[in-house]
């Protein structure tokens, strides 16, 4: 079986955010530190070399497939804000319609600056996610 390539690191945090090359998505990026470690009340951990992790969970799929994943997290990427919600969004319907300029993926929220959205209701969505995935997963 295959291990996963997003992998927790060693790399700091805060060197990571230093170089990130946008000053406005650093200054995001600060923000959503301060954001998702308020949220979560886990420390921040570098997975892979791009990816902000708070808290890690165990999962095994039907396929045999199983490993290990940050419960949230985000990454500022050269042309958006990835913020990585692991259960999908499907139960946020409404609270997505009040976020504000955002995309998604199947577990990805990609805004372009955090002016776009209405923090508050990012919190929401990152605390409700949370807490599903503790009271579902074995985490960490």
């Amino acid at each position: 079986m295959n291990e996963n390539k997003t992998q927790p690191s060693k790399l700091d945090v805060q060197t990571f955010i230093n170089n990130v090359e946008s000053q406005q998505k650093r200054v995001d990026t600060e923000l959503l530190l301060q954001i998702f470690s308020d949220t979560t009340n886990k420390k921040p951990v570098m997975w892979g070399t791009s990816i902000i992790g708070f808290g890690q969970y165990h999962y095994q799929y039907e396929s045999g497939r199983e490993g290990d994943a940050a419960i949230t997290g985000f990454s500022p990427r050269k042309q958006n804000i990835a913020i990585y919600i692991t259960q999908g969004f499907s139960q946020f319907t409404e609270l997505l319609a009040q976020l504000g300029k955002h995309k998604t993926g199947k577990s990805c929220l990609y805004i372009n600056k955090l002016a776009d959205i209405d923090e508050n209701i990012l919190k929401k969505i990152i605390s409700l996610s949370f807490e599903h995935m503790l009271t579902t997963y074995d985490c960490k």
